[in-house]
């Protein structure tokens, strides 16, 4: 049976077919959709975990305990499981064990491009990269075996091309493999430096023994064509280096580490001119370079963002014909600039930091849309977690005087992520900071996934949610104030109040999501052309829904999901639910 898949389905459906027993992740895009799927199957236990170093700590427990286990991340994420990572390659594991790392070139939904194939090289763990879904699928599958023939954890390296489109998938079934023995072996997974230097020459032996898998391996193969022009490619640039240059020959890597030395070598002595062609760092490219021989690859395209179509044929002079122009296509789509959605329950405390000129240290989640404009309402966005301790720096930089107009804003997932950790530094070294803790109920940047405080899991059972409140004062902040974003002067007063504060302070805005919200009244609001004054006064909002016209403002209906936000601000009493007033 044959069926449609995007490739985060097919690489949940390679799981559940390859008798995985838990799947673990933190949601990120490009990489959300795969737990997600894995969740709608009963054999396999599923769960957002608190961030990726956790996920890959529990799929790490379930590994070594005999179960097959994956867990999928964004490459951001990469970076927070690092640590686990690198030292599970040392102590193996027992039931099969693979990480999903989702690359972004082109930072579709992201604060930064990276190549995780840095991080699989770094930790001496095989990386398999898909082109497809059926690839995507089947890979994942094949990264069981693998795992359990050579005693490691393995990295299958999508980007957003391959997690999001669809191909067509080759359906199977579940093969029950069951647990593994279970056996208290402390020399292998138990790292005290005695036994951590035996492990590592483990690693180096059995990275040699993946080299020789890599050389014969079917993942890597060679098509031939005309060899005036051979191309080395990976992953979804392979599709494209197939719909561009139909006339090269080329060798598909589907193993990206180690690589099959032996058979690059023999292809590059068969071509006249050799090309890698690869999407963010010259990784391949280098390795073949440090062995003598001569590549073309980063001299000719950009460790810039995603390498298309258009990109290989303009790079490679391949001139086109009867093709439609997509650059002026793209140029009659009408540009929407980011912005937070209609009712969004951040736009009021946005809007009083704004109008306080408020410095703001940020963090990761839809509420980072603060900072464009007309709002501008943050100064700094780094990573997970980071806004409370970059906000602790910037007092103890500039004193206690810059303190008393400066908040650290943090959702209430990336709080749980890695937020509290800042929180205690705040405590701990006696630092004035006044946290926003913004609650919506959900993680929403991602697509409205559950967390720990949420109160339900990610298949939907009801579980005791984390308490904010009770857990920020766990930590020793005596000021802990709950407010509802919409009311703009309790907001300000609060703010006033706690960052004047010679104390650690906590505010929680407390607010549902609106794309989220089922009870609320959805009427929507519309301008009175009468009233208003053309004040300009709701367009600091930054609604979608608000339309200036001429000298004066409309509310687009089929947008507005009646929050009442606008009212709030409008001093002329102009905006009115829809039919309590003439337009």
């Amino acid at each position: 049976m044959k069926k449609l898949l995007t490739g985060n389905e097919a690489i949940a459906r390679g799981a559940w077919e390859a008798g995985v027993v838990v799947c673990t992740a933190y949601p990120g895009t490009p990489s959300t959709q795969i737990t997600e799927h894995a969740a709608e199957y009963d054999e396999m236990y599923a769960e957002w975990s608190p961030n990726e170093k956790v996920a890959l700590e529990v799929g790490g427990g379930a590994a070594i305990a005999g179960g097959r286990a994956m867990v999928a991340m964004k490459h951001v994420g990469v970076n927070v499981a690092a640590d686990p990572l690198f030292t599970l390659a040392y102590t193996g594991i027992n039931g099969g064990l693979l990480l999903v790392a989702a690359d972004d070139p082109g930072m579709h939904s992201s604060q930064n491009e990276q190549d995780s194939r840095h991080f699989g090289r770094a930790a001496k763990v095989p990386i398999l990269e898909p082109a497809d879904s059926q690839e995507a699928k089947d890979f994942t599958k094949l990264a069981f075996e693998l795992s359990e023939s050579f005693d490691t954890p393995v990295m299958l390296r999508v980007t957003t091309r391959v997690a999001h489109a669809q191909t067509t998938v080759e359906l199977g079934d579940r093969q029950e493999v069951g647990l593994k023995k279970y056996e208290k072996i402390a020399a292998k997974y138990v790292m005290v430096p005695a036994y951590a230097r035996r492990r590592h020459v483990v690693v180096e032996s059995r990275l040699g023994k993946l080299q020789e898998y890599s050389e014969t391996a079917s993942l890597n193969r060679i098509e031939w064509n005309d060899t005036k022009i051979g191309v080395i490619t990976s992953g979804v640039t392979y599709q494209y280096v197939k719909e561009t240059m139909k006339d090269a020959s080329i060798l598909k890597l589907g193993i990206t580490f180690p690589l099959p030395r032996k058979l690059i070598t023999e292809f590059a002595e068969q071509v006249d001119k050799l090309y890698v062609i690869e999407e963010l760092e010259p990784f391949i490219e280098d390795y073949i370079k440090s062995w003598g021989i001569e590549v073309h690859g980063k001299d000719t395209f950009s460790v810039i963002g995603e390498i298309l179509p258009e990109t290989i044929r303009e790079k490679m002079g391949i001139e086109v014909e009867n093709t439609v122009d997509n650059n002026e296509a793209a140029s009659a789509i009408p540009i929407r600039p980011p912005v937070l959605c209609p009712g969004c329950p951040h736009r009021g405390l946005f809007y009083v930091l704004s109008k306080l000129k408020t410095t703001v240290a940020g963090d990761i989640g839809c509420y980072t849309l603060g900072s464009l404009a007309p709002l501008n309402a943050m100064d700094t966005t780094i990573c997970m977690g980071a806004s409370i301790g970059n906000a602790i720096g910037m007092e103890k930089a500039r004193g206690k005087d810059f303190a008393r107009n400066l908040v650290a804003v943090i959702g209430d997932s990336t709080f749980i992520h890695s937020g509290i950790t800042g929180l205690i530094d705040v405590v701990y070294n006696k630092a004035t900071t006044t946290t926003i803790i913004l609650d919506n109920r959900t993680t929403g940047m991602t697509g409205h996934q559950e967390n720990p405080t949420t109160g339900f899991t990610i298949k939907g059972e009801p579980i005791k949610e984390v308490d904010l409140e009770l857990l920020v004062k766990a930590i020793g902040v005596e000021r802990v104030v709950v407010v509802d974003p919409f009311d703009l002067d309790k907001v300000e007063k609060t703010l006033k109040e706690e960052m004047a504060a010679e104390e650690p302070s906590v505010i929680i805005t407390k607010r549902i999501c609106a794309l989220i919200d089922k009870e609320s009244d959805k009427t929507p609001y519309i301008v009175s052309q009468e009233a208003c004054t053309g004040c300009m006064r709701c367009m600091k909002l930054a609604c979608p829904c608000i339309i200036k016209e001429g000298k004066k403002v409309r509310i687009n209906t089929a947008q507005c999901v009646g929050c009442g936000l606008c009212v709030t601000v409008c001093p002329s009493g102009a905006i009115k639910k829809e039919g309590e007033a003439n337009v």
